[in-house]
């Protein structure tokens, strides 16, 4: 006798619920990159997959299931940014929702040098942009960013605005690439930074900006960057760009980092 009625428990609910968040991380990730086309690929196979196993046809069951076993390793080297993005993602979070830490505990301590630095970088970014001098600067914020920092130029120096001036002044052999500050202190400058590879960036906008995206897809690190054309400023994270930024919404933004 056919059942009529599907039986779907209450755990089958927090699974198809769990999966689809899943996948709609992974979509955020790969969106308007070329991994993007890759992934809707394999998705393509997969559902093929599940077709023919409840199908039942075993040879060609087998074939794609053995495909799957092998290419687990495939997917995670052609996938390495966006799999680095997603395990940064969750890290940022769990260190985010966390109550009780050390650095909790001098938090007002951190908080109050941060501030000052912020002041310091913001004018600066003002100052530049009124005289219009391009700059590329990245704000460190859980990683300290020591692979992007060994690029470049060792300067570890305190935070004010003549020496960010000075650093980006068309002249000078350092103002070329991207000043990487961490832990309060101008740690680098002149350092190479990762290109976005998404397809629906502005096409105006660049090296710098796109720079500034890649390095903010690929870590959670804040970066300003200062058009060297018409002066306009522009922040991203999380892989977003924030184009013609205000001057009063400059340093709210960078703030909202280090809350």
């Amino acid at each position: 006798m056919l059942e009529l009625f599907i039986h779907v428990r209450f755990l089958d609910v927090i699974d198809i619920f769990l999966v689809a968040i899943i996948f709609y991380e992974i979509y955020k990730l790969v969106k308007g990159t070329v991994a993007f086309n890759i992934f809707m690929g394999i998705f393509i196979i997969f559902v093929v997959w599940l077709v023919v196993k409840s199908l039942k046809m075993e040879l060609l069951g087998s074939i794609l299931g053995q495909l799957f076993g092998v290419g687990v390793i495939a997917i995670i080297i052609v996938f390495q940014q966006e799999v680095r993005r997603f395990l940064l993602m969750l890290g940022s979070r769990y260190r985010a929702n966390r109550r009780f830490s050390l650095e909790n505990l001098f938090s007002s301590q951190f908080k109050f040098a941060s501030e000052a630095s912020l002041h310091a970088i913001v004018d600066a970014c003002i100052q530049m942009s009124e005289n219009r001098t391009g700059a590329l600067i990245v704000l460190a914020r859980e990683s300290e960013l020591q692979e992007y920092v060994e690029t470049g130029e060792i300067i570890d120096a305190a935070i004010t605005p003549e020496l960010i001036k000075s650093i980006f002044f068309k002249n000078s052999p350092l103002h070329d690439g991207a000043m990487v500050i961490t832990l309060n202190r101008i740690k680098a400058a002149r350092c190479i930074l990762p290109l976005s590879q998404k397809l629906e960036i502005n096409p105006i906008l660049g090296l710098r900006h796109r720079a500034a995206i890649g390095l903010s897809e690929q870590t959670d690190a804040y970066v300003i960057v200062v058009s060297e054309e018409t002066g306009h400023i522009s922040a991203s994270y999380s892989g977003e760009l924030v184009e013609n930024v205000p001057m009063e919404e400059l340093f709210r933004i960078l703030e909202s980092g280090y809350k």
